[in-house]
């Protein structure tokens, strides 16, 4: 059976005759819990002011909850909080329950509708900060099951709302919410929880636990989450309209001027914007003549093998006004161009005459690819000049296995690669297809993949993950084939898009070892494992390493579970992603893993602190519920305290246990360090 993620790795809950929470307490309590507390505002404000407002506000609420003075009222009466995100000792848990009641408080007033008579409170008003000017915020959409969600929330009133969240976000029990309700200030409890109850299993009059398991994960998805988001353009057409007769006059006439004398909509810099200064060094690095051309066969006695070493490849390397185009973007973007980059990379112009790495056509759109040392940036065109993008990714540190491909383009839902040199052949292998054998994917003799599915498609199922398989000549000898026939020989790497520019390495193995995937092990492990990877998408990931670091026989003869550790490293160093995650015995070999626990900017489970521990509750084929546990080899014991209390002398740990059990862990290592469980 699935283990209970409504109750992962939990945390005591805070006495009822909690002290004064103190200024410190409750600042240290929001930004360690910010996401969380983010979340929860965002869930139970009205859906009818829109997903750019709700973001807004839930930020806004979140920052307002701070204590005016240097303490805070006491906490009685205050449920604690339930989740992983809340361990810690009683002052941090009276801290993040005194700020969670102050943002349940404003978000329920922000429900309430404004009377004319009466005197607004702040909550109902448009948050002051934070402010985004000529962008609508949103989080990523999810999938039919999330939409589904979203509806009923938006059928609730606000306390019903506030009940529905509280239950599958926080895990609280009836009396729970009821008192903490009450502490908030909300109307008719009574009947906020009957209609809570009904919504939660429509057509059912008591749900039942999966359908509150399923609840938990849907109310964590990123359809609901406010801190990862994506940006569109305001009203484009009113926002002209708000501009001056004079300066609309004037404007037209200069550019119907400039269309009228130029072909294609365009002058000889493309839409880049007007020049800032006359600089000799910068106008020489913007010199289509002057950027650098590697030698097609120079990787081969190179001293290092990156992407200081690709030759420029494609049709249109020679095409001087379209590489003087891309150049004069780079420097100076206009509004018509989109501009994206990874997290912390600069997005300045080039510091010098960069290299050229390829230039053509990819699926009717005019692509340019340069490198400058420390980015990789990506200039495309349509035909006509009707739109131009621009793209950048850190490199720096980047070494053959980082080297391997770049993302060069998307369409339709596939996605292109342009591989290295030293890479002798490509193939196709789906992630969740561990026994299929993997499917040859031909290039063309400029090393361009032909189009495969990329798995950063919005879809409302994980059913498949097709990475890229590139084999790799033996960079030391020289020996790669650039032809067209491109069967998989050699050292084999597989690499994932994951949204960017740089496709991220997959490996497994303890992260002082980790190696390719290459085994039926490492495949079998992946399979259950990469429907999680979307939690690393968009943050710049250099390599994802899965470990399993544990195995635990299940209680009742039920079989042998897995333990994994999932670590996301960024090209920036800081950024970092951690995931705990139990897969059970399943028939099915793709059957997505548990999520334990997670991290972010955490040195566990990586070469630092190799360590993780982690726990969940499961339910066996007989209907009994155990709390297990598993931590890394060089832990020596396990420790369970709270509603299930116990201690076992090996790395694993069950105890009986029932639905919704709370519980806090701790491990012992061999050298007596104490270990707390990832959150």
């Amino acid at each position: 059976m699935p283990p209970d993620k409504a109750a992962l790795a939990p945390a005591p809950p805070v006495p009822p005759t909690a002290a004064p929470v103190g200024l410190n307490q409750a600042e240290a309590a929001l930004v360690q819990h910010y996401p969380h507390l983010v979340r929860l505002a965002y869930l139970v404000l009205p859906p009818s002011l829109g997903r750019n407002r709700r973001v807004l506000t839930a930020h806004a609420l979140v920052q307002r909850s701070l204590p005016r003075g240097r303490r805070a009222p006491g906490g009685a009466g205050i449920p604690g909080p339930r989740r992983a995100q809340t361990t810690g000792p009683a002052a941090r848990q009276a801290g993040y329950a005194y700020v969670r009641v102050r943002v349940l408080r404003q978000a329920l007033e922000a429900g309430r509708p404004l009377l004319r008579l009466a005197r607004p409170v702040r909550a109902q008003l448009p948050p002051l900060l934070p402010r985004v000017w000529g962008l609508r915020l949103f989080p990523r959409s999810g999938g039919a099951d999330e939409l589904a969600l979203d509806q009923r929330l938006s059928a609730l009133s606000g306390p019903a709302r506030a009940v529905f969240v509280l239950r599958g976000l926080e895990g609280l029990t009836d009396p729970e919410v009821r008192d903490l309700l009450g502490a908030a200030g909300a109307d008719d409890i009574d009947t906020a929880l009957t209609e809570a109850t009904a919504a939660a299993s429509p057509g059912s009059a008591s749900p039942g636990p999966e359908a509150a398991t399923d609840t938990s994960a849907l109310l964590r998805s990123t359809e609901f989450d406010p801190c990862s988001l994506q940006a569109r353009p305001t009203d484009l057409m009113r926002r002209r309209q708000y501009r001056g007769a004079a300066l609309a006059v004037t404007t037209a006439a200069l550019v119907c001027g400039a269309l009228f004398g130029l072909p294609g909509g365009w002058g000889p810099n493309g839409p880049a914007a007007p020049a800032y200064a006359r600089n000799p060094a910068a106008e020489s690095a913007l010199d289509p003549a002057g950027v650098r051309r590697i030698a097609p066969a120079a990787w081969r006695t190179a001293p290092r093998t990156d992407f200081s070493v690709w030759p420029a490849r494609g049709r249109l390397t020679h095409d001087t006004g379209l590489l003087r185009r891309a150049l004069a973007v780079w420097a100076r973007p206009g509004d018509a161009v989109h501009l994206s980059a990874t997290p912390a990379t600069p997005t300045g112009p080039p510091m010098g005459s960069p290299q050229l790495l390829y230039a053509g056509e990819v699926d009717g759109v005019r692509v340019v690819l340069f490198h400058d040392g420390l980015r990789v940036v990506r200039y495309a065109e349509t035909d006509g000049g009707g739109l131009a993008a621009l793209d950048f990714a850190r490199t720096d540190g980047a070494d053959e296995a980082a080297s391997g491909a770049l993302v060069l383009g998307r369409s339709d839902g596939n996605v292109r690669y342009l591989t290295a040199p030293w890479v002798t052949g490509t193939a196709v292998r789906d992630l969740l297809a561990p026994t299929a054998p993997a499917r040859p994917l031909h290039r063309d003799a400029h090393s361009v993949t032909d189009p495969l599915p990329s798995p950063t498609t919005p879809r409302a199922s994980c059913t498949s993950w097709d990475a890229l398989e590139v084999s790799t000549a033996d960079t030391a000898s020289g020996t790669a084939s650039n032809t067209a026939s491109d069967t998989p020989s050699g050292t084999a790497r597989l690499l994932t898009d994951l949204g960017e520019l740089i496709p991220a390495r997959l490996t497994s193995g303890p992260p002082h070892a980790a190696k390719d995937v290459s085994t039926p092990a490492d495949r079998a492990a992946w399979a259950r494992t990469a429907c999680l990877l979307p939690a690393a998408q968009g943050h710049g990931v250099r390599s994802v390493n899965s470990w399993e670091y544990a195995r635990q026989p299940l209680p009742e003869s039920n079989g042998t579970a897995s333990w994994l550790c999932t670590r996301a490293e960024t090209w920036r160093g800081p950024g970092s992603r951690v995931l705990a995650h139990f897969q059970a015995p399943s028939p099915d070999p793709a059957a997505p893993a548990a999520l334990a626990a997670r991290a972010a900017d955490s040195p566990a489970c990586g070469p630092r602190d190799p360590r993780v521990l982690a726990g969940v509750l499961w339910k066996s084929r007989a209907g009994h519920w155990y709390l297990l546990a598993a931590g890394t080899p060089d832990l020596r014991t396990l420790t369970a305290t709270g509603g299930v209390s116990g201690t076992s002398r090996t790395r694993t740990l069950a105890l009986p246990a029932r639905q919704n059990t709370l519980a806090e862990l701790h491990g012992r290592a061999a050298d007596g360090t104490e270990v707390d469980a990832l959150h």
